[in-house]
């Protein structure tokens, strides 16, 4: 069994080995700039103004956040990043992060952006996944509607028939190709209309392996008997289930819409509650792996380190393509690159579009530093020893 003597998430001479003094020195200010939650929020407000009464800006924020977190501002500039990641076996995972105009332009613009991430994944050894959200081909008040069991007058009927017809060329193309595909997690009031559109496609397209895969917000205090659920009717139904596990991303939102509604949180009232919940999550997923292909999407040291012990105890493979380890690009290399250099699978979400068009996932990312404890000051904290381990080393 490997054990955390033997794989280290404090080794830092891996985790940054791809990065020269000069991007050790830029990633140190970075953060240490997001550990200040004022300097987060001011400067946050301050771009988003900025953008929207076209002032130049963006020549300070694409050399410094946006470059950290992102690819690029479309596929040809995350060439660099893909062929960076894949020196270090760090597969990508290129995620269109334009937030929608939730129109049918967008929805189509978003469908064909995804479906060039499937042809360049059909091309490159280092691109085993795509991933898209059903939010951004399809009108979520449209989605909100059909969960709340309210009746569609006729062009939204149409709307979301066109929606459907998005997923299925999106989920067929991956089919094609052998490419693995995830469909993200949404917000409470639609994710059930997104998890029932998502079985249909698995159904479809998982019986030799999984291609489509759901995603599962541990947060909620009910995913796990979702995901339950989901293994036997999957096991009935003689198809793959794919799950990507993550612990969840609106957390805020999901607390203040149950609190003006009136309904229960559906989110776990403490995060050690989330935490065992994910963790229970993982370890019913390899002991079904014969059904399950996993994808544990965790910045979470206790939980990648219970992954790999889980791995060792059933006697699955590092290489196994059916277990995947995956964190966002900029954050917890100490977990990316030292889990691939110990031969895990692990692939980077790396999000890409324009400056101006990602600036809301950009904020997101900034303030989640701020708002998870301690997480930028790990990442800090990593940083600060790498280059005093450098400077001892010279």
């Amino acid at each position: 069994m490997i054990t955390e003597s033997q794989l280290s998430f404090d080794d830092t001479a891996i985790a940054f080995a791809s990065k020269s003094d000069a991007e050790l020195m830029k990633m140190y200010t970075l953060f240490a700039t997001m550990n200040n939650n004022f300097l987060v929020k001011t400067g946050g407000n301050m771009v988003q103004r900025a953008f929207k009464w076209g002032l130049p800006v963006k020549f300070l924020i694409k050399p410094t956040i946006f470059r950290h977190f992102c690819g690029g501002e479309n596929l040809l500039e995350c060439n660099q990043a893909i062929q960076s990641l894949g020196k270090a076996n760090i597969g990508t995972i290129l995620d269109y992060s334009v937030e929608g105009e939730n129109n049918e332009n967008s929805f189509d613009r978003t469908t064909k952006e995804v479906l060039a991430t499937i042809e360049k994944a059909h091309t490159s050894k280092h691109i085993p996944f795509s991933v898209f959200k059903v939010s951004g081909i399809a009108d979520s008040r449209i989605l909100v509607k059909i969960q709340a069991k309210e009746t569609l007058h006729s062009a939204e009927e149409k709307a979301f028939t066109r929606a459907k017809a998005r997923m299925e060329t999106l989920c067929q193309r991956a089919h094609q190709y052998g490419i693995s595909i995830f469909v993200d997690a949404e917000e409470s009031w639609f994710q059930d209309v997104v998890d029932t559109l998502t079985y249909e496609m698995m159904a479809k397209y998982n019986k030799e392996k999984a291609i489509v895969y759901n995603t599962y917000q541990l947060y909620r205090h009910d995913r796990f008997e979702v995901l339950q659920r989901d293994y036997q009717n999957a096991v009935e139904n003689n198809y793959n289930l794919g799950a990507k596990l993550v612990r969840g991303a609106y957390m805020e939102k999901e607390a203040r819409r149950a609190t003006e509604q009136g309904y229960v949180n559906p989110i776990n009232p403490t995060k050690e509650a989330s935490d065992a919940l994910f963790n229970e999550a993982l370890t019913f997923c390899v002991e079904h792996i014969d059904r399950i292909a996993l994808c544990a999407g965790t910045h979470n040291e206790a939980s990648s380190y219970l992954l790999v012990d889980l791995m060792a105890k059933h006697g699955i493979a590092p290489k196994d393509k059916r277990i995947y380890f995956a964190q966002l690009y900029g954050m917890s290399d100490n977990l990316s690159y030292n889990l691939a250099h110990a031969g895990y699978n692990v692939a980077k979400y790396v999000p890409y579009g324009p400056v101006e068009a990602v600036i809301p996932y950009l904020l997101r990312r900034a303030e989640e530093n701020t708002a998870i404890a301690g997480q930028s000051s790990r990442e800090f904290n990593l940083i600060k020893k790498e280059m005093q381990r450098r400077k001892a080393a010279k």
